[in-house]
């Protein structure tokens, strides 16, 4: 089916007893693309990616890879392959070997598996280090090795289940460009799964935000922060700031319930600032601030009642600066078209 997406949930259920981790999903992804699973621990993502790689069987719905029903196939019957994120690389083999070891249960001649082999390593910016053994590489070199292991096998779909979540910080941010970069080169299907709001957003095409068991939400990272589609995907994926009841109709001038990001949000003195023409404004106290180096956040008790967060960038200020704006009276505004409405909270996804 030249027509049929990379991979295709219908249906798609799992239960675990009376606990239903994943409660009926519907979802295409394209060929080629980056697509990230984010949700919470227990949100379902790694449940579903391991329907798709086979190491679970579905309680109900299909799994389809280009057209093909894989449902009941095992794993080594499906053309996928999965990177993990403790890496499950051989202590006691070369990274070479490590590399080469899915052809070699192939039976692929040696010459072949070595060429291949080679290639893969290059593929992830590894050459020269064959001969070495997992424990003399780095924990982003590990991973590199484990990427280039599922890679050498050209598989259709590549899974990856929070493969940077060992890493420090750095790393893991090094890491994100450079998987991206690979996945660029490579042209495969990359499914990621994550819990990381910011790798979600910096590394994929589209976005699925999990949320017990369900979907709430598909789209570009753009779209998902930009225009949340409901009160849980406003909360998770970064900071949100949500106006209901009383403060809707206070502050916005309508019912319902809204979300403004923090960093929309402009904070100035109260006694100094003004509202900008065509902006909305609301007046408060603030209730703390944490530094963070390249920006503060600042967190605002307002007068007409609910507390909002407040980021802005330290351009020409000081860790001392925007410490003296603790219990100071602030004035904070925000254009309207950077108010987004939302469902109530409580409220699923339609």
């Amino acid at each position: 089916m030249p027509d049929a997406p990379a991979i295709r949930l219908a249906g798609l259920r799992k239960s675990f007893g009376p606990v239903e981790a994943v409660a009926g999903i519907d979802l295409d992804i394209d060929h080629g693309e980056f697509f990230s699973m984010l949700g919470p621990s227990g949100s379902g993502k790694t449940t579903v990616l391991r329907m798709i790689a086979g190491f679970e069987r579905p309680t109900a719905g299909t799994v389809s890879l280009e057209g093909r029903d894989v449902t009941a196939l095992p794993p080594f019957s499906r053309d996928v392959n999965t990177v993990f994120q403790d890496y499950a690389l051989f202590p006691h083999m070369s990274v070479a070997d490590n590399v080469e070891y899915g052809l070699r249960v192939r039976r692929v001649p040696r010459p072949e598996r070595r060429s291949r082999a080679e290639r893969a390593l290059a593929t992830v910016r590894l050459e020269g280090y064959g001969q070495r053994r997992p424990a003399q590489l780095s924990g982003g070199q590990r991973q590199r090795v484990a990427l280039a292991r599922a890679l050498i096998n050209r598989p259709r779909v590549l899974l990856l289940d929070e493969p940077l979540g060992a890493l420090d910080l750095k790393l893991r941010e090094e890491m994100q460009v450079e998987l991206k970069a690979i996945q660029r080169e490579v042209g495969i299907t990359f499914v990621f799964v994550t819990h990381d709001q910011e790798e979600a957003l910096t590394m994929s095409d589209r976005v699925a935000v999990f949320n017990h068991g369900r979907i709430e939400q598909v789209g570009t990272p753009a779209e998902v922060y930009e225009h949340p589609a409901t009160a849980f995907v406003a909360g998770f994926v970064g900071t949100s700031n949500l106006f209901t009841g009383d403060a809707s109709r206070g502050i916005l001038g309508q019912d319902g319930a809204f979300s403004v990001r923090p960093e929309k949000i402009h904070l100035g003195l109260s006694d100094q600032d003004g509202t900008p023409p065509g902006a909305l404004s609301a007046t408060g106290r603030v209730a703390e601030v944490v530094y963070a180096g390249p920006t503060t956040r600042f967190v605002v008790d307002l007068d007409a009642g609910p507390r909002l967060v407040v980021v802005q960038q330290n351009q020409q200020t000081t860790s001392a600066d925007v410490a003296a704006m603790r219990d100071r009276p602030v004035r904070l505004s925000w254009r309207p078209e950077h108010v987004v409405s939302v469902p109530s909270p409580g409220a699923g996804p339609e």
